[in-house]
C-alpha cells in the first residue's frame, strides 16, 4: 500500500455567482475541511486525495468563492504528467502504456464536460518557491486546520498575475536562464486561464506538519522571495542570493523527502 504523502496546494476559487451561472451543482465543503481527513490513497502514491467530486467553499473579504476539485481529472492528468516527466527513469514502469492509454481516454471524456479544467495545483512534500512570487508577504495568514497551525496566502487572480509579470520581467532583465523563467511563465499562464475576479490561494496543507510549530509560525517565505526579487531588480546579486538561499534552506528538509527512497 502506498504511504500517505504530504501535499501543498495552489487553488483557484471562482466567485459563487460564477459557479451558479455555469450550472455547477456539486457537494460543497468548507476549505477549512480540506486536510488529511478527506484524503484516501489513490493514484500512484505521489499525492493522495478524496475522489469525491465536490467544491471547496471559502469566505474572503465578505464574499463567497468556490473551487471545483475535479479529482478524477487531476488524477488522470497527474498520471500522464508523471509518466512523461520520468520517461526513461522509471515512469513507464510506474505508469505502463495500458494505464496511460486508459487515463488519456478518461481525460478525453472528462474534457467534454462543463468547466472541465483543473482549478488546483498540487505539490508533494513542499511548496514550490515560484508559488510564493504570486503573493505579497502581507497576504500571509496563520490559521488553525484540524487543531494545528498552518499557513495560507490569498489574493485576487488579477493581483497574482501582476506579481508574476513583474517577476518574469526582473528575471529576464537579470539574464536568468530560460529554464528558470519558463517555470514562472507556465505558472502565470495557468493562473491567467481563470477569471480576473477569482481568488487565488496557496495552502500549505499537510506540508505544514513537516515543520515544528515555532518554525512554521516564523516562516516568511514570500517575504524572502520578494526581497530577493527586489535586490535582483537593482543588480544587488549578493543580497538577492542571500534571501533566495534563506528560503531555499528553509525548504531543503521537506524537499529532500521528495527525493528520498
Amino acid at each position: 500500500m502506498w504511504p500517505m504523502t504530504a501535499a501543498a496546494y495552489l487553488r483557484v476559487y471562482l466567485p459563487a455567482d460564477s459557479l451558479i451561472s455555469s450550472g455547477v451543482n456539486l457537494p460543497q465543503i468548507s476549505s477549512e475541511q480540506s486536510g488529511a481527513s478527506l484524503r484516501t490513497a489513490v493514484g500512484v502514491g505521489l499525492v493522495s486525495d478524496s475522489m469525491i467530486d465536490d467544491v471547496l467553499i471559502a469566505e474572503w473579504k465578505g464574499d463567497q468563492y468556490g473551487c471545483p476539485r475535479r479529482p478524477l481529472l487531476r488524477a488522470m492528468e497527474g498520471l500522464l504528467a508523471f509518466r512523461t516527466a520520468y520517461a526513461g527513469v522509471g515512469g513507464e514502469l510506474m505508469v505502463p502504456e495500458r494505464v496511460a492509454q486508459r487515463a488519456a481516454e478518461r481525460l478525453e471524456a472528462i474534457y467534454e464536460q462543463p468547466m472541465a479544467r483543473s482549478y488546483i495545483l498540487t505539490s508533494a512534500w513542499h511548496v514550490p518557491l515560484r508559488w510564493f512570487s504570486a503573493f505579497e508577504p502581507t497576504e500571509r495568514e496563520v490559521f488553525q486546520a484540524e487543531g494545528a497551525s498552518s499557513i495560507r496566502y490569498r489574493t485576487s487572480r488579477r493581483r497574482a498575475s501582476g506579481h508574476l509579470d513583474e517577476v518574469i520581467g526582473v528575471l529576464r532583465a537579470a539574464g536568468m536562464g530560460d529554464v528558470v523563467v519558463s517555470e514562472v511563465e507556465e505558472l502565470s499562464e495557468w493562473i491567467g486561464e481563470h477569471p480576473e475576479d477569482a481568488l487565488l490561494e496557496l495552502d500549505y496543507g499537510s506540508v505544514a506538519g513537516l515543520f515544528e510549530e515555532p518554525d512554521l509560525i516564523l516562516d516568511e517565505s514570500s517575504s524572502d522571495i520578494w526581497e530577493s526579487i527586489s535586490a535582483l531588480a537593482t543588480g544587488d546579486w549578493e543580497t538577492a542570493t542571500a534571501h533566495y538561499m534563506a528560503v531555499a534552506m528553509r525548504w531543503a528538509g521537506p524537499m529532500a523527502v521528495a527525493f528520498s527512497s
